[in-house]
């Protein structure tokens, strides 16, 4: 059966039928927009930005309304650039930066900007060139933390107006050119022998000072044992001195007797057999000794 002979069979009202399905059908397929969950429609009516569709199943008039634009709301990363800067103490570096964004207003980034990830880093680096024109290479260094931080700021205030949002900013590296780096080398060894300089040099002073701490330690440890015997001395003469005021001239001579009397008394009691040649006066002094012995007994 040729497509006339269907005709013929359908008849004038089946074809109608069959024309108003098919209009029917191609208008829900036109007329319902299904989008994924990253992304979002653009719509737009004879040109004109009619509606943007968010996640889920949308409806659209069918041959009026048209999805102009699909947009990615993932986040995305910039290609990884690098651009000269000049420090405050006209330094030259080389920084590597790399920036993550993502759209969060489609219709802006639409119809307010063709290129935006050519935009976006020239951005970038025209604020990474202004930031680091601020700071001297020390700072860039050390304050890299609170560099990023500033940069990204500065750059979500720059692509306010596109309807993206800058995630992160990343500075990855400093790069400086070989004649810096080998002036900062050696500025480096000169640093570390200032210090190991440095270092010895209190060393040897911490060592002096300990030494003159001992020697005045031992002078005052030995003043201290000279006063000790010097106060026994004195006292010992002292007693001395009473004994005598208390017992006259005899309590003298009857301590120097007495200490003849045990010297001569140890020297006989050696090893051996010892002759002993005693003077006369030693005689006398013996007897006076044993005399007061008696007498005090």
């Amino acid at each position: 059966m040729g497509f006339e002979d269907l005709i013929r069979a359908v008849g004038g009202g089946g074809i109608t039928l069959i024309l108003l399905a098919l209009f029917i059908v191609l208008c829900i397929y036109k007329g319902v927009v299904i989008v994924s969950q990253s992304e979002k429609h653009v719509v737009e009516r004879f040109g004109r930005l009619r509606a943007v569709l968010g996640p889920g199943i949308n409806f659209i008039v069918p041959f009026l309304d048209r999805v102009a634009h699909r947009i990615s709301i993932l986040e995305r990363q910039l290609p990884n650039a690098s651009q000269d800067a000049i420090t405050a103490d006209n330094v030259l570096v080389q920084v590597e930066t790399s920036v993550f964004y993502r759209i969060i207003e489609p219709e802006r980034t639409v119809y307010r900007i063709r290129d935006v990830d050519a935009a976006i880093a020239t951005t970038v680096a025209g604020i990474v060139r202004a930031e680091i024109g601020k700071m001297e290479l020390d700072d860039v260094q050390a304050n890299r933390a609170q560099l990023i931080g500033t940069i990204k700021i500065a750059v979500e205030e720059a692509v306010d107006d596109w309807g993206i949002e800058v995630t992160r900013a990343e500075i990855l590296d400093v790069n400086l050119d070989q004649a810096t780096r080998e002036a900062m080398l050696q500025q480096l060894n000169a640093e570390r022998e200032r210090r190991a300089q440095v270092t010895r040099a209190e060393g040897e002073k911490r060592a002096i000072e300990l030494n003159a701490d001992a020697e005045l330690y031992a002078a005052e440890q030995a003043a201290k044992a000279r006063r000790v015997e010097a106060d026994a001395e004195a006292y010992a003469t002292g007693v001395v001195a009473q004994a005598i005021q208390a017992n006259g001239l005899e309590a003298a001579q009857y301590q120097v007797a007495l200490k003849q009397v045990e010297a001569f008394s140890a020297l006989g009691a050696g090893e051996g057999q010892q002759t002993l040649v005693v003077p006369a006066q030693a005689i006398e002094a013996f007897g006076d000794a044993f005399k007061m012995l008696r007498g005090r007994a």
